[in-house]
């Protein structure tokens, strides 16, 4: 079965924890997206929820299949938040960004009871860094950052988009690092963090309560 399958089984998978009810914190990328269909196909059912969006197009997209919106400050707690992910291991460490919401998307995850993730089988793998480590950063800074982060053998790469530096919903810029030969991820992450203009990373390594996984035509469930 294909990915976009996989994505979409994962989805509806999810879609089942949400209850009436329910203020539920909405991803961003290509299986939140589906997720976000699905929910919203559920309250043109009669479901009742509000949804609380990590991205301006999560955002759009939410609008778009009726799903009632508000913001973090209105919503304070949220009963469940659900996303994707670019990579998880076997401990449920993840690596997101690669849609470059990583910063509301990990503000949604400390602010929700359960945080499920959905992903497809290519995103599971034994060791995260194959996909590039996304780092927000605040442009004042990014250029000191790149030095600092290539002193530190990451190689970081300024991301781009049509020709142009990318920027993300709060104007900042991602840097794409590699760490796929770094063994301690709590302690790079610590060392990241504490770099002055590094807003955020995209290391997700204890938030994740629930992964669910497409798999041909099953889903898959890994629980902490």
């Amino acid at each position: 079965m294909s990915a976009e399958n996989e994505k979409w089984i994962a989805a509806i998978a999810s879609a089942e924890y949400v209850k009436n009810g329910m203020l539920v914190g909405l991803g961003s990328g290509s299986t939140a997206a589906f997720m976000i269909a699905e929910l919203g196909k559920r309250v043109a059912g009669g479901l009742i929820m509000k949804g609380v969006p990590s991205s301006d197009a999560t955002a759009r997209l939410a609008k778009q299949a009726g799903i009632s919106l508000l913001s973090l400050d209105e919503a304070g707690t949220m009963d469940i938040n659900i996303d994707g992910a670019d990579e998880f291991d076997p401990q449920l460490q993840l690596i997101k960004g690669g849609g470059g919401a990583l910063l509301r998307e990990k503000i949604l995850a400390h602010n929700s009871r359960f945080n499920i993730i959905i992903a497809d089988s290519g995103k599971e793998v034994e060791r995260l860094g194959k996909f590039q480590l996304p780092i927000e950063t605040i442009p004042f800074a990014t250029q000191t950052i790149i030095a600092e982060l290539e002193h530190l053998d990451l190689q970081p790469k300024l991301r781009m988009k049509n020709d142009e530096v990318y920027k993300t919903d709060e104007n900042n810029y991602i840097l794409d690092v590699d760490i796929f030969q770094k063994d301690d991820l709590k302690e790079l992450n610590t060392l990241l963090i504490q770099i002055p203009g590094v807003v955020e990373t995209g290391l997700f390594l204890s938030s994740t309560d629930l992964v669910l996984v497409g798999q041909g035509n099953k889903v898959a469930t890994f629980k902490k």
